[in-house]
């Protein structure tokens, strides 16, 4: 059961992503390991890396979020 929890925080995790009305975001990717998601992928600026952040986070329900975003 907690498994599949987990799994679902994924889908949704990329999902928020995906679906963000700042595009910047729908190119960043999620992975899930073990009880954190780990996000990754390239924005323009901080802004943007830390909105990401909390999109991920908003839909994370107790897994850790793992921000290895970079900011160019």
């Amino acid at each position: 059961m907690i498994e599949s929890v987990v799994e679902d925080v994924e889908v949704k995790a990329k999902a928020a992503l995906r679906n963000s009305p700042i595009y910047a975001l729908r190119g960043l990717h999620v992975r899930r390991d073990g009880t954190c998601l780990l996000l990754s992928g390239q924005v323009d600026s901080f802004y943007h890396k830390q909105l990401a952040q909390e999109a991920v986070r908003a839909v994370a329900h107790g897994c850790q979020v793992v921000n290895s975003v970079r900011v160019d």
